[in-house]
């Protein structure tokens, strides 16, 4: 019931995006900002041993390599891509690719490990959001030398921009790190995240931003590594992380309401991926899938980035029945069901 109810959703989606079926992009670029769950190969240019620039990462995707997406295919944000019309992906900005005519559908500065918190962000050598602003910057200037301002303001403001940050900030940062954790209690810690998400929505509303996307937090103590490390051997989602991150993704929903009745021409929406993922971890054979506790590479209990390698031992032959490709990043699989998910939540910021 649960995937026609889903299909009828994403069907009505569909029906309002006209323009692709006549073989034209719903907006005119798509310029993405944040963590792992975004990156498709900037960490790739990096000193950083977050990275997905190596198999088994990639061997689902186009001519079965890696390309630096932390995932064995399509990052949920590909098939958005593809769902607004365009037939190639915002390239990363510190790849060759991201030069001349390539820019004007957009780009994408997500950088593994990166954070609402620069401090996140500095801790693993990747790109912090206040420098993927000035690389916005600068790509703005880029493109007004390419086509002028007027027409360049038109694609700042009809683009849409996605933001996907916070899970690094917690899990790779907050919750081992003693200092921060005593420091600040889980709700004090969320305050200071949504500060810096809202002022980097104020930047990117003044550099002419109009449509902005970002996404919650997902279930942070279903995640496979979460549960390993924190979950005191009950192998279940822990409970306590899940709570932190309900409370983050109401402060954001807040902010962002504020944030629109400031800006009346803002078209800003929170993009829900904590009930769907949820949900598919509680029931992931209602929705195709056999496996959501363990993942698809290794153990399936521990191992990314580096730890996720063609040499790691018991790495599953076939990820589309897993919910999880490695113990932080969601499979090919599960990225195309939240992608539908998001469309059908996103439709105001194409209409």
């Amino acid at each position: 019931m649960e995937r026609v109810r889903r299909g009828v959703v994403v069907a009505l989606a569909m029906a309002l995006l006209v323009p692709v079926s006549q073989g034209q992009p719903v907006v005119p670029a798509v310029i993405i900002f944040g963590d792992s769950v975004m990156d498709v190969g900037n960490n790739n240019h990096l000193l950083t041993l977050v990275k997905a620039n190596f198999p088994p990462y990639g061997r689902d995707f186009t001519h079965h390599s890696p390309t630096g997406r932390f995932c064995n295919g399509k990052l949920a944000s590909d098939y958005t891509v593809e769902n607004l019309g365009f037939t190639s992906y915002p390239p990363a900005y510190l790849s060759k690719e991201a030069t001349g005519p390539n820019l004007l559908n957009g780009t994408n500065f997500a950088s593994g490990a990166s954070g609402y918190l620069d401090k996140t962000a500095s801790l693993y050598n990747a790109i912090s959001l206040s420098q993927q602003l000035k690389y916005y910057k600068e790509y703005q200037e880029k493109v007004v030398s390419m086509v002028g301002k007027t027409n360049a303001s038109t694609i700042f403001s009809g683009g849409v921009h996605f933001l996907s940050a916070g899970s690094s900030d917690y899990i790779q940062n907050y919750y081992i790190n003693p200092l921060l954790y005593k420091v600040y209690t889980p709700d004090q810690f969320a305050d200071l995240l949504v500060h810096s998400f809202t002022s980097f929505v104020e930047n990117l509303y003044t550099l002419g931003a109009r449509r902005i996307g970002v996404t919650s937090l997902p279930p942070l103590g279903c995640l496979p590594a979460a549960i390993t490390l924190f979950g005191e051997g009950k192998n279940r989602c822990v409970q306590r992380l899940n709570k932190d991150a309900v409370s983050f993704n109401k402060k954001i929903s807040n902010a962002t309401d504020s944030l629109k009745k400031k800006h009346s021409d803002l078209k800003l929406v929170v993009l829900d991926i904590y009930g769907p993922l949820l949900g598919l971890i509680k029931n992931p054979e209602q929705n195709g899938f056999f496996e959501a506790r363990k993942a698809c590479c290794g153990t399936g209990t521990i191992e990314t980035s580096l730890l996720c390698n063609k040499r790691s031992p018991g790495t599953c032959s076939n990820a589309t029945n897993y919910v999880f490709w490695d113990s932080v990043h969601p499979s090919e699989a599960a990225n195309k069901f939240l992608s539908d998910n998001l469309l059908a939540q996103g439709i105001d910021l194409i209409s």
